[in-house]
């Protein structure tokens, strides 16, 4: 993933907080960032195909501002833009899946998540809004969070799970068993 432009593992951008955005005030600056957000996905998706989704946080391609886009699995969908998203509210229930990072591709590593997420986000007009997040896509929209507030998905596995190595994942890794 780094030849499509994607900061890795051990750049000190992935363990810093981003910075949130002043809207509508710095609505162009936004955009800007959400179309190099749409340009990095584009160069990610010429290399691999996700078949439970994708995101892509803005630290992730160099640039420290709380924005992310999450791609849901569904060809149909449309993407998501989040712009200085925090988790306003996250179910009691949870699940361990497996993940993986742009980041730091070559793993996958048990992670537990709550099912459902409601998010607070902005929009570029600089409306706050609150939208609820179900299964897989509350992990990957948790995971981009995570990204923005400086944290990697590792730190979220319990104590003394490890990631595993994507060769051996491609053997016993399977679709969220709720999408």
């Amino acid at each position: 993933m780094k030849a499509a432009g994607i900061v890795q593992s051990g750049d000190p951008l992935l363990a810093a907080v981003a910075r949130p955005f002043n809207l509508p005030a710095e609505a162009a600056q936004a955009r800007e960032v959400i179309d190099a957000l749409f340009a990095a996905l584009q160069r990610v998706r010429e290399h691999h195909v996700f078949g439970k989704g994708m995101g892509l946080a803005a630290p992730q391609i160099g640039i420290s501002r709380a924005a992310a886009v999450v791609v849901p699995p569904d060809p149909d969908a449309d993407a998501i833009v989040l712009l200085n998203p925090r988790i306003a509210e996250a179910s009691i229930e949870a699940d361990e899946q497996y993940e993986g990072c742009l980041s730091f591709f070559d793993v996958r590593g048990m992670v537990p998540r709550p099912l459902t997420l409601d998010v607070e986000h902005t929009c570029l007009d600089g409306q706050q809004k609150i939208t609820a997040f179900p299964y897989g896509l509350a992990r990957l929209v948790a995971h981009e969070i995570d990204h923005l507030n400086g944290r990697l998905y590792t730190s979220r596995m319990r104590d003394g799970v490890k990631p595993i190595p994507v060769e051996e994942y491609r053997g016993i890794g399977q679709p969220w068993s709720r999408a």
